[in-house]
C-alpha cells in the first residue's frame, strides 16, 4: 500500500512548528533563530505532511557542493515509530546532497547515523549554568561590535584558521545582522583574532560561536558577551564546546558550567580538518 504522506520543501512559515517542536523536545532555540537559519539556505528545510498536517521534520542546510549539514531531525509524538521518519531521511539524504554532510546527533542514534554512511568525529558537549559577570571585568581596548559590514572579515578569518567547514556568508550575515544577537570581536592582524555571539533563547542565554586563537582572548569574549545581556542575568546561559578542547571545558568550569547534554558530532564524506582547539563553542547544534 502506498504510504499516504506527501515529501515537500518547508515555507518559511512551517519553520513555526518546526521551532516549536525543537522547544516542546527541550533544544531551546534562540528567539530569533528562525529567521537567520531560514535566510541561511530556504531550500534548506523539508517535511512529511500527512492528512493532519506537518508530521515530520529534517533540515539539510547547504553551505556549498561540498558541504551541508542535518539538524531538525523530528516526527510528531503520534508518528513516532511508523517509519515515518526514516522515509523522509532516504528521501533527503538519497536526493542531490553535497559531498561531505555534518550532523550533531543525539548520541543513542549513532548506529543509525552510522548505517546511512555517518562516521563519528567527536562528541560535543552542551555546558550550562547560572553565570554573573565577573565584577573585575573591564571591556579592553581591542574589543568591538561587529556589524553586517563585517561579515566579508569574519569569513575570511573562520577560512584561514579551519574554524568552519566552508564558507558561510550567508548564515553570518543573519547571525551577526539579528537585532536580537550581540556580536563582539577582538581587533587583530585579520581584522579580528577572535569573535563570539551571545543570543536570547526561549531559557538563558547561549553563547555562540566562540572561536578565539587562545584561551585567555576566549575568556575575555565570553565575559564581554556576559556583560552584553539583556533582561534576567539570573537566567542561565548555554556554551556547546567540542570534547577534545579541553581548554574549552576548562574555561565553562570556570564560570561554575556543568554538563546538561551531549551530541555525537558525525560527517558522511571527507571530514573536515577544523582546528578545534580554536573552538570554544559552536554556533549551533543544528546548522554547525
Amino acid at each position: 500500500m502506498a504510504n499516504p504522506e506527501k515529501i515537500r520543501r518547508l515555507r518559511e512559515k512551517d519553520l513555526t512548528t518546526m521551532l516549536q517542536w525543537a522547544a516542546d523536545e527541550g533544544w531551546n532555540p534562540g528567539t530569533d533563530d528562525l529567521a537567520s537559519f531560514w535566510h541561511t539556505d530556504p531550500e534548506g528545510f523539508w517535511g512529511a505532511f500527512d492528512k493532519n498536517g506537518l508530521a515530520a521534520v529534517i533540515s539539510c542546510v547547504t553551505y556549498s557542493a561540498d558541504f551541508a549539514f542535518i539538524g531538525f531531525y523530528m516526527c510528531r509524538p503520534d508518528r513516532r515509530g511508523q517509519g515515518l521518519g526514516l522515509r523522509l531521511w532516504n528521501s533527503v539524504l538519497n536526493g542531490p546532497v553535497a559531498q561531505t554532510i555534518g550532523l550533531d546527533g543525539v548520541v543513542d542514534q549513532q548506529d543509525n547515523y552510522a548505517k546511512s554512511g555517518f562516521q563519528l568525529a567527536h562528541r560535543t558537549i552542551r555546558m550550562a549554568g547560572t553565570v554573573a559577570t565577573p565584577a573585575s571585568f573591564v571591556a579592553p581596548a581591542d574589543l568591538f561590535d561587529l556589524k553586517i559590514d563585517d561579515i566579508a572579515i569574519v569569513d575570511a578569518f573562520e577560512q584561514s584558521l579551519h574554524l568552519f567547514a566552508e564558507s558561510r556568508l550567508s548564515f553570518l550575515s543573519g547571525w551577526i545582522g539579528s537585532e536580537k544577537h550581540t556580536a563582539l570581536a577582538l581587533y587583530g592582524p585579520m581584522g579580528v583574532r577572535g569573535y563570539g555571539v551571545i543570543r536570547p533563547c526561549l531559557d538563558g542565554y547561549k553563547i555562540g560561536p566562540l572561536f578565539a586563537q587562545n584561551p585567555e582572548d576566549a575568556d575575555c569574549l565570553f565575559q564581554a558577551l556576559l556583560a552584553r545581556r539583556e533582561g534576567n542575568p539570573d537566567r542561565p546561559v548555554f556554551l556547546d564546546i567540542p570534547e577534545p578542547n579541553a581548554a574549552a571545558a576548562s574555561l565553562a568550569q570556570k564560570y561554575g558550567m556543568a554538563p546538561v547534554f551531549e551530541t555525537a558530532r558525525m560527517y558522511r564524506g571527507h571530514a573536515p580538518k577544523l582546528d578545534l582547539a580554536k573552538t570554544f563553542g559552536i554556533s549551533s547544534f543544528e546548522l554547525g
